[in-house]
């Protein structure tokens, strides 16, 4: 009877599971079509359906698949993978405060994509294609150092020294950018504050496919280490005597979260708030087991983006905004909210 009760509870549980994660899917594909109709241009429904039909004008044509779906695209793939980069990060710090804009994983990768911006022209197509990495060498030698300086031999990693930590390290390396970036053009010197700012800059389709192979690879790794990161939760201690491989499993899951989240800031700005809001609004949802919490994050990541990106087009037509601000503006209360609550 025990086993019934069990297996009923489980079945629950997974109905559940795929109710939140199905309404995010649902979300994300209605701000996907309003989103492909809000610009200085509007086009009315016929005229989308006519031109994804191959029917439009060329005008239109232009507008909508070689302006809009790829900043859409860029904007999905960017939030689902700041989110799980979060996810990671507090999964292995044991932090719920974990992000990649609060350790400053997304400073390292900004000062690498200044550096980029500075000695290659922006629109070369080879070095857009080496920007992932060269963000992803920048962020992974930021985190190095991060959690260098907050690790302990004796008591490991902790949560308020990891946090102190990224704080210095990102005001460090803000410094060392804004001095470069008084050394450079006016025009660079307005794309840099805005991209610091955070805005979907890439928007065409190289960009998409710059950062497509890094989360093709990195986001599968993820769902498959799902079970380690449920064992890392539990503790260094914990999880050694379950059998993982502790240190090794860190170091690679580290890697995937700083690939990930260097990635995505190299084609999107410094956008913040999305690691941290994602995870714990996930974990809110389906609970902690990485098996469901981590589709449900990306889901989150990917509809948080999009709609505030959606908004920063929208907002002050025919002007817009970083995207960056609006994620900020909901973002900042809440990691507040969290940091109040903390007991670190």
């Amino acid at each position: 009877m025990r086993e019934i009760v069990l297996s009923s509870a489980e079945k629950r549980m997974h109905k559940r599971n795929l109710i939140v994660a199905g309404s995010f899917g649902l979300g994300i594909i209605i701000v996907f079509i309003l989103s492909m109709n809000t610009g200085f241009i509007r086009l009315t429904p016929m005229e989308l359906i006519h031109t994804i039909l191959g029917n439009g004008t060329a005008q239109q044509e232009l507008i909508l698949f070689d302006f809009r779906l790829p900043r859409i695209v860029l904007s999905i793939l960017v939030g689902t993978g700041l989110a799980i980069s979060g996810s990671i990060m507090q999964a292995i710090s044991r932090n719920g405060l974990a992000d990649p804009g609060i350790l400053g994983v997304n400073s390292g990768a900004g000062l690498a994509v200044l550096l980029f911006v500075v000695y290659f022209p922006v629109a070369a197509n080879a070095p857009v294609y080496l920007l992932p990495v060269l963000a992803w060498v920048g962020s992974a030698l930021t985190a190095a150092i991060v959690f260098l300086l907050a690790y302990r031999r004796n008591t490991g990693i902790s949560s308020t020294r990891l946090l102190l930590s990224g704080i210095a390290v990102t005001a460090g390396i803000s410094s060392v950018t804004i001095v470069l970036s008084l050394r450079i053009s006016k025009e660079k010197f307005m794309f840099i504050q805005t991209w610091l700012a955070g805005s979907i800059w890439g928007k065409d389709w190289q960009f998409v496919l710059a950062l497509l192979p890094f989360i093709a690879i990195l986001l599968p790794y993820v769902f498959y280490k799902a079970r380690t990161l449920n064992i890392l939760n539990l503790g260094d201690s914990m999880a050694t005597g379950l059998g993982a491989f502790v240190s090794r499993e860190q170091i690679l899951l580290l890697a995937a979260a700083v690939g990930l989240a260097g990635s995505c800031v190299a084609v999107s700005g410094s956008i913040g708030f999305v690691g941290l809001i994602a995870p714990h609004l996930a974990r809110r949802l389906v609970g902690s087991r990485h098996q469901a919490m981590l589709p449900v994050t990306a889901l989150v990541g990917g509809l948080l983006i999009i709609t505030a990106d959606t908004i920063a087009r929208w907002a002050f037509m025919p002007s817009e905004i970083p995207t960056g601000i609006v994620v900020a503006v909901i973002g900042s209360p809440y990691f507040l909210f969290l940091l109040v609550r903390s007991k670190a």
